[in-house]
């Protein structure tokens, strides 16, 4: 996933076409206010939380960026507005124990961090990789741990198990993850002849789309995600290998916020009440569930 890498490991609205669906995953292409997904399960205001809101967050929306076309993370419903998914509803389940209203906003997901700075969007929750790069510009507070996995078309014959076996091969990634990055620095140690073909694509919908459209014959997601296309392909798509280079997700924000501590504080009550644990398992994400989530908890 560039410079800053973010892993957004990492939907647009589910279909029935194989088309348009194994290939949502990470960027949707309408980039509008949408509405909140209902469900903050029973997530309820803690004062104490509350009370550690800054006074410029305090009685406002809570405007949180998500780059909606990365299922089962994030994507759009079926009434073409509502944003869903395991970041959607951790968000408002952390807005509400807040003592706030989460406002979601679908955006470019290499438009998150610049938004965020530009004081555009409070918080960006569309599974981002926690990396030490990453935070010399935003803090995180860390929610999730998730690899990056490989999936092929079933028709292509490719025998890859690492991502060394990806050399000679043409490999779709969305632009500004961790699996660009992964996909590139790769390439670099194949023989000359058998570099990397990296297709960079805007969301991770038109990478899955060449996969099923045979433009390429490999693709680098968020294992979550990866799994997630492969089930709604109908067999075109398999997981190759195991996941890899496991890292934290983490929720973004200002270092001049002051958002660090309620959020952090937000999520541990969420994680002992209960209720991180029903948004997890309702999304198929209990894997990727952490216990002491921290704020700037990079390890690379």
């Amino acid at each position: 996933m560039k410079t800053l890498t973010l892993r957004r490991l990492v939907p647009a609205v589910l279909v029935t076409t194989l088309v348009a669906v194994g290939l949502s995953a990470c960027g949707g292409s309408s980039k509008t206010s949408t509405s909140a997904s209902a469900s903050s399960a029973t997530a309820t205001k803690d004062a104490t939380v509350a009370a550690e809101v800054p006074a410029a967050f305090a009685g406002k929306p809570l405007t949180v960026a998500l780059d909606a076309s990365y299922p089962p993370m994030e994507s759009i419903a079926t009434d073409g507005k509502t944003v869903e998914g395991a970041d959607a509803d951790l968000a408002n389940a952390l807005a509400t124990t807040m003592g706030l209203t989460a406002n979601l906003q679908n955006a470019g997901f290499d438009g998150i961090i610049p938004g965020i700075e530009a004081g555009k969007y409070a918080l960006g929750m569309s599974s981002f990789t926690d990396n030490k790069e990453r935070e010399k510009t935003v803090d995180f507070v860390t929610y999730m741990s998730v690899g990056t996995a490989i999936y092929v078309t079933a028709s292509s014959g490719a025998k890859v198990s690492t991502i060394a076996d990806l050399c000679g091969l043409t490999v779709a990634v969305e632009k500004g993850t961790v699996q660009q990055t992964q996909a590139e620095d790769q390439s670099k140690k194949c023989a000359a002849n058998k570099q990397i073909k990296v297709l960079v694509f805007p969301d991770q919908n038109g990478a899955n789309l060449a996969l099923s459209s045979d433009r390429a014959q490999a693709g680098l997601a968020d294992a979550p995600v990866a799994a997630f296309a492969v089930k709604q392909s109908n067999g075109k798509f398999k997981i190759q290998g195991e996941s890899f280079e496991t890292a934290p997700y983490g929720i973004a924000m200002s270092k001049k916020s002051g958002l660090s501590k309620p959020v952090l504080d937000a999520l541990n009550i969420l994680i002992a009440n209960g209720v991180y644990k029903s948004i997890l398992d309702k999304w198929g994400m209990s894997s990727a569930a952490i216990t002491q989530p921290v704020v700037n908890g990079a390890t690379s």
